[in-house]
């Protein structure tokens, strides 16, 4: 009996807190798709992925011929001929896969660029919604956009279009 009574004032006790805190969410892709600056960045990147993926598939065109063009030949090559163009072939492909990785490696030059252009924008949004949980006195702010599954939102709950306002868009 004592014990049923001690965790019923428990539990009221640790509910109690979650009463005066509001909780609130964002949809961060909302939010950005609506700021200039995010879609030119994005626009620049797709740029520059564009430009790279065609100089790594030009590498892997031309690694594409020279392999074809060795098995056709392979029969009519000494062993030494066979080993310089095996060389040749290898040494084009891990140039190709060095150059895949250089430019959209885990600290490749795309990694540098989005976090040249994108990161001061999400910091900028980041902020905002940081600000406003404070000055709201929010506890929990959620993204729905992030994998975070959010099963229903009610929409007077969505404080996304405050984040864009406290930002200078909207």
């Amino acid at each position: 009996m004592k014990k049923s009574i001690v965790t019923v004032i428990l539990a009221i006790i640790f509910t109690i807190p979650t009463f005066s805190q509001k909780n609130a969410y964002v949809d961060t892709e909302y939010i950005l798709s609506k700021i200039p600056a995010y879609e030119n960045a994005q626009n620049k990147l797709d740029e520059f992925s564009k430009v790279w993926k065609k100089e790594i598939d030009d590498k892997y065109k031309e690694l594409d011929k020279k392999y074809k063009d060795y098995q056709t030949e392979v029969a009519l090559l000494s062993t030494e001929m066979k080993k310089q163009r095996e060389n040749e072939i290898v040494n084009l492909e891990k140039n190709a896969n060095d150059l895949k990785e250089k430019y959209f490696g885990n600290e490749g030059e795309l990694f540098k660029k989005r976090k040249e252009l994108i990161k001061p924008i999400q910091d900028e949004v980041y902020n905002a919604i940081k600000e406003i949980a404070v000055e709201g006195n929010y506890g929990f702010i959620f993204d729905k956009s992030a994998d975070m599954s959010l099963i229903y939102t009610d929409p007077k709950y969505d404080i996304s279009d405050d984040v864009l306002k406290k930002l200078g868009y909207n």
